[in-house]
């Protein structure tokens, strides 16, 4: 069944990007996998479906804190899944209001993270193929050792060069992500 999306936005999108608080230059840390992320997952899950209601259609724990026994940064990253991405009041002011900071607004999609910094909630309007993105490789990455193992040293490699901030780091993964990705679909292995 296709996921039910909103027919009519309320407004258009946004149409560039706007990260607030400027760029952030951080330490990158790959940590081992630690049995709590889940735990973490699960308290930031409960505290936004308390937030937002029916409202949020989807919340899925997404990233590589998602994916027992791969080393990752220590973040937590959420996904939640909005009927219209444009209306901003539906979601966000519930969930600044519930302690998570507005980091990010471009197009189709929204980040807001607790100001510890160690949780990423990621908002994607419903039917956005983008989160059917990050589901597969998820999934692709709990199932297939061996894509688990080129991830985790692709990440370690790249954690040891100097980034000016997370996004340029996210941005040199792109292609290891799209090759997994890629052999993820021709697999079929989302359940």
């Amino acid at each position: 069944m296709p996921a039910r999306r909103d027919p009519t936005p309320r407004r258009p999108d946004v149409t560039g990007i706007e990260i607030v608080g400027g760029v952030e230059k951080r330490d990158l840390v790959i940590a081992e996998y630690d049995a709590s992320w889940p735990v973490s997952y699960r308290e930031h899950a409960s505290r936004i479906r308390a937030a937002l209601g029916a409202t949020a259609r989807q919340l899925e724990h997404i990233g590589s804190t998602s994916v027992p026994g791969l080393a990752a940064k220590p973040i937590i990253d959420i996904l939640v899944t909005v009927g219209d991405i444009t209306a901003e009041e539906d979601y966000l002011g519930p969930l600044i209001a519930a302690g998570y900071v507005l980091r990010v607004r471009e197009p189709g999609h929204r980040l807001v993270r607790t100001p510890e910094l160690d949780v990423h909630v990621h908002i994607l309007q419903t039917g956005d193929s983008a989160a059917e993105d990050y589901l597969v490789f998820r999934d692709r990455l709990r199932r297939d050792e061996g894509d688990r193992g080129l991830y985790e040293r692709t990440k370690r490699a790249l954690v040891e060069r100097d980034w000016p901030d997370m996004n340029a780091y996210a941005d040199a993964k792109t292609d290891v992500i799209t090759e997994i990705r890629g052999r993820a679909g021709r697999a079929s292995e989302r359940p």
